[in-house]
């Protein structure tokens, strides 16, 4: 193989990349980099959506809570955004630990120098509250948890299993795209793509919702589907979508490494 395909294993590849704009710019770097050429189709959008009279609640009680659990980077970025509204001082969150789904959580937090003492290896919020109950200190407990608008119920209903007092913090929505005047979708409707990387299951749920939008030509090429992790694999079999590679870890580089190995 050339230093060319070594360095850029995706030259001459079309990818589509379905997170939200704003997330998608690193993605797209990270392939362009590589060689693709990459269809921007962003299928969600995340949006603030908070419920004020439960974050003033929390917050004129944020000393009295032991754990902070987030499930996505946006629900931390908003989080803190909040935070710094109503405080000046780090110092306020007290003695609140953190806990977290994914390195890419993971980062938001420690943009603030805070350390995340609790995040599972498996990036699902199962996992997430295995790893909570594993520590031996959810008896009794005040737990927050950042949740949007299409958070499942099975994290907050196993801590409260483990005894924990959880309240909620709803602050974004996520909402499918609307794809009629994309010109890269009409794009993809033409000519298809190599691959198209699904990043969560509203993105999946998205497709589907929209697949009249994105309905392929009879000479477009058919896209490998690759999926981030276990819940959007999940979504996309519950969907009849093929999962023909996923990441072995909820990560941008392990996703692009998945899908080297595919193509």
């Amino acid at each position: 193989m050339s230093n060319a395909s070594n360095n850029q294993p995706f030259l001459n590849r079309r990818i589509v990349i379905t997170r939200t704009q704003a997330q998608n710019a690193g993605l797209r770097e990270k392939l362009e980099n590589l060689g693709a050429e990459v269809l921007d189709i962003p299928l969600i959008t995340v949006t603030p959506a908070i419920d004020k009279t439960a974050l003033v609640e929390i917050f004129a009680e944020l000393g009295s809570y032991d754990w902070i659990v987030f499930t996505s980077a946006n629900g931390a970025r908003i989080f803190f955004e909040q935070f710094f509204k109503g405080f000046d001082d780090i110092r306020a969150l007290g003695l609140l630990r953190f806990a977290c789904v994914g390195r890419a959580t993971a980062r938001e937090i420690e943009k603030h120098h805070i350390k995340v003492e609790c995040m599972p290896k498996t990036a699902t919020g199962e996992s997430l509250a295995d790893a909570l109950i594993d520590t031996d200190s959810l008896d009794s407990a005040k737990v927050i948890v950042v949740t949007g608008n299409l958070n499942r119920d099975t994290l907050v209903q196993k801590l409260e299993d483990a005894r924990a007092i959880v309240d909620r913090l709803p602050l974004y929505k996520t909402e499918k795209t609307n794809l009629a005047d994309n010109p890269a979708a009409a794009d993809y409707r033409e000519h298809g793509a190599d691959a198209l990387l699904f990043t969560s299951s509203s993105t999946v749920d998205s497709f589907v919702a929209q697949s009249a939008s994105l309905r392929r030509g009879e000479k477009a090429k058919q896209p490998l589907y690759g999926s981030i992790g276990p819940h959007t694999s999940e979504t996309m079999r519950e969907n009849k979508i093929p999962v023909d590679f996923e990441a072995g870890e909820a990560t941008l580089d392990a996703f692009i490494d998945a899908l080297i190995a595919k193509l």
